[in-house]
């Protein structure tokens, strides 16, 4: 049978409390700020963030002006440690429902973070995942490793 869904795992160590890590998922001014990948622009509409809660925004190209939206709920919240939510494309652009899985582990130097997106529509190439995350995190690092005083 053949695989219709990819899986990226993703492993990142940076510079700041799990504290810090969580709210960037969790607060929506920060989720638009480093989610959407490099000549993307993000806007959140929704964020529930609770256990049950849903969440909704949408990734504008800024070269051609083209967007696309999509949304889902939250299945687990433990602050500083663990999140997972999934997310469906919205008007049927790209069928299921995936799942993202993060932990967050306190370490010496900060904190290891750990993620893994299953059910990824096989029509989205694995290795555009991996480069669009890899740039995601780029920004989620320049937001959350600085320690600005005040």
């Amino acid at each position: 049978m053949a695989t219709t869904t990819n899986t990226v795992r993703l492993h990142r160590v940076l510079r700041c409390p799990p504290e810090r890590l969580y709210r960037a998922f969790t607060q929506p001014g920060a989720f638009e700020r480093w989610l959407p990948p490099f000549g993307f622009v993000g806007k959140v509409d929704k964020m529930d963030a609770v256990v049950g809660g849903s969440w909704h925004m949408s990734f504008t190209n800024f070269g051609s002006g083209s967007s696309h939206s999509f949304g889902g709920k939250y299945l687990e919240l433990v602050p500083g440690q663990r999140i997972a939510y999934e997310a469906t494309f919205d008007g049927g652009m790209l069928p299921g429902t995936m799942k993202t899985t993060v932990v967050l582990t306190a370490v010496s130097c900060g904190t290891d973070m750990s993620v893994v997106q299953e059910g990824i529509p096989a029509m989205i190439p694995v290795e555009m995942c991996y480069l669009g995350w890899q740039e995601s995190l780029v920004a989620l690092a320049q937001l959350v490793e600085p320690d600005i005083p005040g």
